[in-house]
């Protein structure tokens, strides 16, 4: 029986392929768009049985009737700048719910990517309709889909659960660009200038003082895990450390991992180590100042794992960075 992963060379998607690896997993059917071809790296050192093209697995579902022992979806664009809501909602939303009909007809598990992006500038993180209010087309089509989901779930012949993704960080996410995380490119700025770049003051926050619950990648991956453990578990789940830690944090502990120091935020300041710069104008009204993970819900369908704060991700994180530069290309 296979498990499939759909963006299986992506950045969390990768990290599951390998991390069912770990459990003796390797009858894996890879999905993904190769457009993009270095993300292949990220599956290099994974053993798959199959690779197929998005759009090639989706016309050829009927393939894996009877053979599909779960599907676990993190396929998607993530470009929450992208304007082209039709191209959006084709890949997001549409491509997402025809896998779920057939998950549902084949009475297969159906694990999938959603995202903290769905709750807007709100200031409440429940998964609850009155917290949801997206400020741009991919949060809506995540926003959407989850809509989707909280109607079949009643009536559900198979295991239905979307992890709300806050702002997941860690190795095999170079390959995203503008769309890596801030630690990612806290440390590319702090190796090739010297000094981490972030954001002046907003929402009533100082320089650098917005605050995100930043959760490691491999954090995200133990609960996708635990999910296929435990297929009584259904619905849609926040996914992030249920603590807000501010930029400043995050750039220090990328700063001091780097240079085996343990210097105060205003040390790094003083230092020149952190500067503050403008918003770009098309993210000025776009952007979430505050994000915590209301994690009451997993707690309750039983999920008891700990999740690594900045300071211990990000030691861990900047590891894996100086070994993959040690490595080359």
């Amino acid at each position: 029986m296979h498990y499939v992963v759909t963006g299986a060379a992506g950045f969390i998607g990768s990290r599951l392929v390998a991390a069912l690896n770990r459990h003796g997993v390797s009858d894996i059917i890879a999905v993904d768009n190769l457009a993009q071809g270095e993300k292949c790296r990220n599956l290099a050192g994974c053993e798959i049985a199959d690779y197929l093209d998005q759009a090639d697995f989706i016309a050829r579902l009927e393939r894996f009737e009877g053979a599909v022992e779960a599907v676990l979806h993190q396929g998607a664009c993530s470009d929450t700048m992208e304007s082209d809501g039709r191209y959006m909602m084709q890949n997001n939303y549409a491509y997402s719910r025809q896998l779920l009909e057939w998950c549902q007809e084949e009475e297969v598990p159906l694990l999938y990517a959603s995202s903290a992006s769905v709750y807007g500038a709100g200031r409440e993180f429940r998964e609850e309709r009155s917290c949801e209010a997206p400020l741009n087309i991919y949060g809506y089509s995540k926003f959407l889909f989850d809509q989707l989901v909280r109607k079949q779930l009643p009536g559900r012949a198979a295991q239905i659960a979307g992890l709300r993704y806050f702002n997941v960080y860690g190795p095999n996410e170079a390959h995203k660009g503008r769309m890596a995380s801030v630690a990612f490119h806290a440390y590319q700025q702090l190796v090739a200038g010297g000094k981490v770049k972030l954001f002046v003051g907003s929402g009533g926050y100082g320089n650098g003082e917005q605050q995100r619950d930043f959760v490691h990648v491999d954090d995200a991956v133990d609960v996708n895990l635990w999910l296929l453990e435990h297929r009584d578990v259904s619905g849609v789940f926040n996914c992030g450390t249920g603590r807000a830690q501010s930029f400043n944090q995050l750039a220090a502990a990328v700063i001091n991992s780097v240079q085996g120091t343990h210097w105060t935020v205003q040390e790094l300041v003083t230092r020149g180590l952190i500067e503050y710069v403008p918003f770009p104008p098309g993210l000025v009204q776009k952007y979430q100042s505050f994000t915590q993970a209301d994690l009451a819900k997993l707690r309750a369908a039983g999920y008891g794992g700990e999740f690594m704060n900045v300071e211990q991700g990000v030691a861990a994180y900047v590891k894996d960075l100086k070994k993959t530069e040690l490595q080359g290309p």
